[in-house]
């Protein structure tokens, strides 16, 4: 029987349709393109991309050039530039402001890896650390107010060269979905006095049907009222909600724990394209009571069609209390 669920943060109903479900066997996972006959992001292709703005480096190498392990440059083809002049002004009835904002690709390794789960932990803990550093750095940009790290793996989820690598967006205004996000928070911090994102950790770990691992600082979930099917959160177990206050020993826990969760779901779906995006607080606000950073990540097994683009409604084929049961019994 399917059932209507609301997201007790943004309050977005999803219908959880089992009836239209397939086995996780049967979804088309496909992330197969023709291979690459030059990679710019490997190394010893660093003049193939833009100049390096921070890269991690071994001992005697210089910028610019072989002997990096992560590395950070600015998109040749960005969606905001970081040059200019902050202006907002009105055309008419409508809102318009200058495109300023920040737009970096981070190389995740410097050998040709297709795959984020397929890098050591230490590796993936580098890549964490990066992120971490990036918005230490442009948090000191006051133009600058909201950081969205992502990572498209897989053609089908939009990544346009095979080698992994991160993006980082820096917007000059928060964007709509964490503004709904930041004020279901605010919301229900304002009538309970508490944080939803903490409360619903204890809800998931008391009720542990759609925990899919634990750690002893994260906690590995689908949530309630998933939007999409295998649709997996990261959450850390201590209120933090600035992910650039991080600490470097939580980083070398949740390198861990991300590389464990991603391999769980490879193995559950057959090496699906995902997406997985880092939510956390805009630059401009203090330590909040109410906001919890945490990364979702979502296999790319399913379209968005009318009905969803008309509605606002996702359908939702796999109860999320079954991928997680699906997911808990992969060992990794």
């Amino acid at each position: 029987m399917p059932e209507l669920r609301k997201d007790p943060i943004t309050g977005r109903w999803v219908i959880i349709a089992p009836d239209r479900a397939k086995r996780p066997t049967d979804f088309d996972a496909s992330t197969a393109r023709p291979a690459e006959s030059f990679c710019p992001f490997c190394e010893g292709n660093e003049l193939a991309s833009a100049a390096e703005i921070v890269a991690y480096r071994n001992h005697g190498s210089v910028p610019n050039g072989p002997g990096w392990r992560v590395r950070t440059v600015p998109n040749k083809f960005p969606a905001l530039k970081v040059e200019g002049q902050f202006e907002s002004r009105g055309v008419g009835m409508y809102d318009v402001m200058e495109g300023i904002g920040a737009h970096e690709v981070i190389l995740d390794c410097p050998h040709h890896e297709s795959r984020f789960a397929s890098l050591p932990a230490n590796q993936i803990r580098e890549v964490l650390w990066m992120y971490h550093d990036r918005l230490v750095d442009l948090k000191r940009d006051r133009r600058l107010i909201h950081p969205l790290v992502f990572k498209n793996e897989g053609h089908l989820a939009g990544a346009s060269l095979e080698h992994c690598h991160s993006q980082l967006i820096v917007t000059p205004v928060v964007p709509i979905q964490v503004q709904e996000e930041m004020r279901g928070a605010k919301d229900f911090f304002g009538w309970r006095g508490r944080c939803i994102y903490c409360d619903m950790i204890r809800e998931e770990t008391q009720a542990g049907d759609r925990i899919v691992m634990e750690s002893p600082n994260f906690v590995v979930f689908c949530p309630f009222a998933a939007r999409f099917p295998f649709e997996t959160w990261i959450v850390p177990k201590k209120h933090m909600s600035h992910y650039e206050t991080v600490q470097e020993a939580d980083v070398d826990e949740l390198a861990h724990v991300l590389k464990s969760a991603l391999l769980k779901l490879r193995q559950s779906l057959d090496d699906p394209p995902y997406n997985y995006i880092l939510h956390t607080s805009p630059f401009d606000t203090y330590e909040l009571k109410s906001y919890h950073w945490h990364i979702e990540i979502i296999p790319r097994l399913t379209g968005v069609a009318g009905f969803e683009w008309g509605s606002g409604f996702y359908i939702n084929s796999v109860p999320p209390e079954d991928a997680a049961e699906f997911m808990r019994q992969i060992e990794i």
